[in-house]
């Protein structure tokens, strides 16, 4: 797709998803529907679609009750013309958060996370006090939270909820340091650094490596063996490259940092099963499922 019909469209199907990951709410799930999914006009719609938007390929599975029904790739992958297909590699960009989501749940059913401690417990040492320039680089700015007391009220159903009161990312700041900009749970503002703030917590306060256990508990399983949370080098023979505004190539990063806010690479294929997974809540129990899919 073009660029900005390219991340509209992600930032859509990623909202589906974090529509459900966005755990706090008090309403129960949705009453899963009971009428067939009627497939018969995605092919007209999507190269309809395709047209009026000027998109160079496209990718689209439908999960219904928890099972994929269709997956089906049009157009093609890149400059040359070769044909994107169902196990085309693609970046999942933001769709990674919903995925990393299901991961969280997990780990609050093992009883190893609290959705509603404050993360400071988590961590041995003050957040703002995680300086270094390895972890600037790999996370976020946090030593500009060194002023501002409310980093101790962080909790992970914040982060998860977008209201942890972050921009989206610290070099978006002037000075480029992470910032609080309204108190922590008081109201939605899109956050990267939110999700990347809580692997940081997973990862140096609980042990964990992100990377690792979304590989052995959420893709292994699943037999997703085109996901990863960052690039290998098996992806290049059949990998999609993106495209500008212009109509420019633009060729795919070869992401070598995990990051919670976006770093997956995934097939529409793959990303199906993980939609179902996720819709399904394997792994997790009812209540923590209730938890993943509550809008």
């Amino acid at each position: 797709m073009t660029a900005p019909t390219r991340w509209t469209w992600m930032r859509r199907a990623a909202a589906l998803l974090l529509g459900s990951a966005l755990l706090g709410c008090g309403h129960r799930p949705p009453t899963p529907p009971t009428a067939e999914v009627d497939l018969r006009h995605i092919d007209d719609t999507v190269r309809q679609a395709m047209a009026a938007t000027g998109a160079r390929g496209l990718a689209l599975a439908v999960v219904d009750r928890g099972q994929v029904v269709f997956t089906q790739a049009y157009g093609v992958r890149n400059a040359h013309g070769a044909p994107l297909q169902t196990d085309t590699v693609m970046y999942g960009a933001s769709l990674t958060k919903a995925v990393f989501g299901h991961l969280v749940m997990q780990l609050v059913d093992e009883g190893r996370l609290d959705l509603d401690v404050p993360l400071a417990r988590y961590l041995p040492q003050p957040l703002p006090s995680y300086a270094s320039p390895d972890v600037v680089r790999r996370y976020s700015a946090f030593a500009g939270l060194a002023q501002d007391e409310r980093w101790r009220r962080l909790t992970a159903r914040m982060l998860l909820t977008h209201s942890g009161g972050f921009a989206n990312f610290y070099f978006l700041e002037p000075d480029q340091q992470l910032r609080i900009h309204f108190d922590p749970g008081s109201r939605y503002a899109y956050s990267g650094d939110g999700l990347i703030l809580l692997q940081f917590v997973l990862e140096r306060g609980l042990g964990l490596d992100v990377g690792a256990e979304m590989q052995r508990r959420l893709f292994a399983p699943h037999g997703l063996t085109r996901t990863s949370m960052t690039w290998r080098p098996d992806f290049r023979p059949n990998l999609a490259d993106g495209f500008t505004q212009d109509g420019q190539s633009q060729a795919h990063d070869e992401r070598s940092r995990v990051r919670a806010s976006g770093s997956m690479d995934t097939s529409i294929a793959d990303m199906g099963r993980l939609v179902a997974s996720y819709i399904r809540g394997d792994g997790l129990s009812p209540a923590a499922r209730a938890e993943l899919v509550r809008p």
